[in-house]
């Protein structure tokens, strides 16, 4: 699987982050039906998989895969589907920044852009958030290992390391707590019956 970052239409200072006592986002309830309202027919083969959370939308679509030769080798195939990413990823850039403008203004989060063909992902614009943590001696060590043995090149880069591992392992858990966290969010919502 391959994944790469980079901006694009992006000025500098754009969406200057959300900082203490700012407010939090809309809602993004609706985003996911908008998004399949804005996005042409004729760019996947199905409804995108799109992706919410307080910082960024990301936004993913499968791509028709590649017509090959069928004594084409894997080398080839996968050359194959870089070059279809590529090509669908430069021949749809300004419409794309036209309706992450779009969604950026109606959802105040920012948006991020991939796409799918046959076995290669790719990731094009997407968003680090900083996490401020406090961290206690044990931790640190647990990090500083982690850099020092070339897991990570950083601290930082260790702690989310962790963290998509605790997410590859907890997947199960942490989808049940998010669907408990609807149902409470859904009650809160509705309030009391009177």
């Amino acid at each position: 699987m391959r994944k790469f970052g980079g901006w694009e239409g992006r000025g500098p200072g754009f969406f200057g982050g959300r900082g203490r006592g700012a407010s939090e986002p809309p809602s993004a309830d609706d985003a996911r039906a908008f998004i399949q309202g804005a996005l042409p027919d004729d760019w996947f083969t199905g409804p995108a998989d799109v992706s919410i959370d307080r910082d960024e939308i990301i936004i993913v679509g499968t791509l028709p895969a590649p017509k090959l030769d069928e004594g084409a080798s894997d080398a080839d195939r996968a050359s194959a589907e870089q070059g279809r990413i590529a090509s669908y990823r430069e021949s749809t850039r300004e419409r794309r920044i036209q309706i992450a403008r779009q969604l950026e203004h109606r959802y105040q989060r920012k948006v991020a852009w991939g796409a799918i063909a046959g076995d290669t992902h790719e990731l094009f614009t997407t968003h680090s958030a900083p996490v401020m943590t406090r961290l206690r001696q044990p931790e640190r060590q647990v990090l500083d290992t982690l850099v020092a043995a070339g897991v990570a090149r950083s601290r930082s880069d260790a702690l989310a390391w962790c963290v998509r591992l605790v997410g590859q392992h907890a997947e199960t858990w942490l989808g049940e707590l998010r669907n408990a966290m609807g149902a409470v969010d859904d009650l809160r919502k509705r309030g009391p019956e009177l």
